[in-house]
């Protein structure tokens, strides 16, 4: 589109994608202005993995420096066994990653990535991000798109994008499927301060514990200055109709009480130990209607279980973006997202479902079968076979 007829774009919601997508969006000259319901932008503190396929996108935004300025660089991947510690090194994370997929795979401490998008956002168009503004209704006809909100006032543009997360309002308004169901997984989050654990579990590598109905994955953030913590349980329901809230040391020890010991080293020096809900959907086959489209949890949330939740919502983003910028209008903008994303983003949803069964298997009940298991399920091959596709994606060269 021609800079004399570039479409304002409101973006429904203030997280990782959202304001992924502002920053794309003015970065190439749309104007752009972002609600977010929350008084103030924050994130309950907790990690993130970026792998290649998701700092190619945050490269090209022009956010290496400050990335290489917070995160950390993790050697490789290690897999332990869940009762007895043993070891496995099944992925290196540092030369391979650059020579390999073209990008470094960093983790990041989420409230710094927060800060750096909405920093670069704020940099390109002062103003842009609103707070305090919940979303009570979407509305949209041939010529414009519209958001109310519950503080009475109101925004008009030619694009809205739902960009609010798994309790996406404008999911529901628009496509009218209900609120996401839990999975049967609960999450464990926390961090803890590197210098404080005992230097054996002080490690710059990230660890996967894997178990029968359970796992953990650990690895450092903020420079090494501090590891990241989750640990997912299966359990039958969940009562609380909070999705995420704080928990106990109690509680986490006894959900993994013959786990072992390193892990309740672990747990103890966590600062503060939250439980999340971890809920789904059915996956859509378009995102997009009239004036108004989705990205990230809003359209394709997904379990945790491949490192790629913020990655699909940055390469949504990215995308979007791009497709706005590259078609003639709006119309053909979001027949050409819709195709680009939805294929890729479902298959990801079905491949972290596949991982947790692999991740939570019985059949580590049993040592020797647990060793077997582990050999042949991460092997160099089948490890290569579930994640090559996804970190060789390149949101910027992909055909629209």
């Amino acid at each position: 589109m021609t800079s004399t007829t570039k479409p304002k774009i409101l973006v429904a919601g203030g997280g990782i994608g959202g304001l992924t997508a502002a920053l794309s969006l003015l970065k190439r000259g749309f104007p752009v202005q972002v609600y977010e319901q929350a008084k103030q932008l924050g994130e309950v503190g907790a990690g993130l993995q970026l792998s290649a396929n998701t700092n190619r996108v945050l490269f090209a935004l022009g956010l290496r420096t400050q990335l290489e300025a917070v995160v950390s660089r993790p050697s490789g991947k290690q897999l332990r066994l869940w009762d007895s510690g043993e070891s496995w090194d099944y992925f290196d994370l540092g030369t391979v990653s650059e020579h390999k997929f073209g990008a470094p795979y960093f983790t990041v401490y989420r409230p710094d990535l927060m800060n750096i998008l909405a920093s670069a956002v704020e940099a390109a168009s002062p103003g842009t991000i609103n707070l305090g503004k919940r979303i009570k209704n979407v509305s949209h006809d041939a010529d414009v798109a519209q958001l109310e909100f519950e503080d009475g006032t109101s925004a008009s543009g030619d694009l809205v994008v739902g960009a609010d997360g798994v309790h996406s309002v404008i999911r529901s308004q628009i496509f009218g499927d209900g609120e996401p169901v839990y999975s049967g997984n609960m999450a464990w989050r926390g961090v803890m301060r590197m210098d404080q654990l005992p230097a054996k579990l002080q490690q710059a590598t990230s660890v996967l514990w894997v178990g029968p109905g359970a796992h953990i994955v650990t690895y450092p953030i903020r420079r090494n200055e501090l590891l990241n913590f989750v640990g997912v349980v299966e359990k039958a329901e969940w009562t609380s109709e909070s999705w995420s809230q704080q928990g106990s040391h109690e509680e986490l020890h006894e959900d993994f009480s013959k786990w072992h010991s390193h892990v309740h080293a672990l747990i103890d020096q966590i600062e503060t130990p939250f439980k999340w809900s971890l809920r789904g959907r059915k996956p859509l086959q378009r995102w997009s209607t009239g004036r108004i489209t989705l990205l990230g949890d809003a359209c394709h949330p997904t379990l945790p279980f491949l490192a790629q939740g913020a990655a699909m919502s940055i390469e949504d983003g990215y995308v979007l973006a791009r497709a706005l910028d590259e078609k003639s209008d709006i119309g053909a903008a979001l027949q050409a997202y819709d195709g680009a994303r939805i294929e890729r983003a479902n298959k990801i949803v079905s491949k972290a479902e596949e991982n947790g069964k692999r991740f939570h298997n019985d059949e580590m009940l049993d040592p020797t079968k647990a060793r077997a298991f582990v050999n042949r399920e991460w092997s160099e091959e089948n490890v290569s076979q579930r994640y090559d596709w996804l970190y060789s994606y390149d949101a910027e060269r992909i055909a629209l």
